[in-house]
């Protein structure tokens, strides 16, 4: 990446909005009440990245549910958890500005989540900033989730943007390093993990709560 970046691809849950206790909350009731598991608060935050389906194999093992059933608990965790945050939805502070700034200045936008598109209308419809992205890829759109490249990946070829002109912003070490595997620098939002657990990843150009500062300020043309 040059000086400045030429695409900024976003995570969403944590990096975006910040709503990682809504989603554990929402996990540990159901995994625990409704499915019969009996996890803490940290087990369920510890295995919460990749897919849906990819965590409750990761909880249950491969056996215990069928692909449709999978299907069925995902969007029930996801109805739950919507209906929870949806009074708290709101951008990180500086994170409208920015968007707006990029948007004014031509540079393209993408995003580049685990979320299924289910949630991810939600955030974009709610808060009506459909309009800033032109590369969305979900859960639904790549075979292999972060720490695998694929999803940002394919966001640069959406932009038509080189990887290495890319600036992702993340807020967990499986997405930085999912950065870092396709090429790309990282910005960290310290919503959910903090700057030591990125310790090994060389690709961390900055680390804030949030999107205010003389970094974000300085950060485009």
């Amino acid at each position: 990446m040059d000086t400045y970046p030429k695409a900024l691809l976003f995570d969403l849950n944590g990096t975006m909005i910040n709503d990682m206790d809504f989603h554990s909350r929402a996990w540990h009731h159901l995994l625990n009440n409704d499915l019969g598991g009996n996890f803490s608060m940290a087990e369920v935050k510890q295995n919460m990245y990749g897919k849906n389906q990819e965590l409750l194999v990761r909880m249950f093992g491969s056996e215990r549910f069928s692909q449709e059933e999978m299907d069925s608990i995902s969007v029930k965790k996801e109805e739950k958890y919507q209906c929870e945050f949806l009074p708290h939805l709101t951008l990180l502070p500086g994170l409208h500005e920015l968007l707006e700034r990029a948007y004014q200045a031509g540079i393209p936008m993408a995003i580049g989540s685990a979320a299924i598109m289910f949630n991810i209308d939600f955030v974009l419809d709610n808060l009506n900033i459909r309009h800033y992205f032109k590369s969305i890829v979900s859960a639904d759109d790549v075979i292999l989730s972060k720490p695998h490249p694929e999803t940002y990946l394919k966001n640069a070829y959406e932009l038509k943007v080189n990887p290495a002109d890319c600036l992702v912003f993340e807020d967990v070490p499986k997405g930085a390093e999912a950065a870092r595997n396709a090429g790309m620098k990282c910005v960290i939002l310290t919503t959910t993990h903090q700057q030591h657990e990125f310790a090994h990843m060389d690709n961390v150009l900055h680390f804030s709560a949030d999107f205010r500062g003389d970094f974000f300020e300085g950060l485009l043309r």
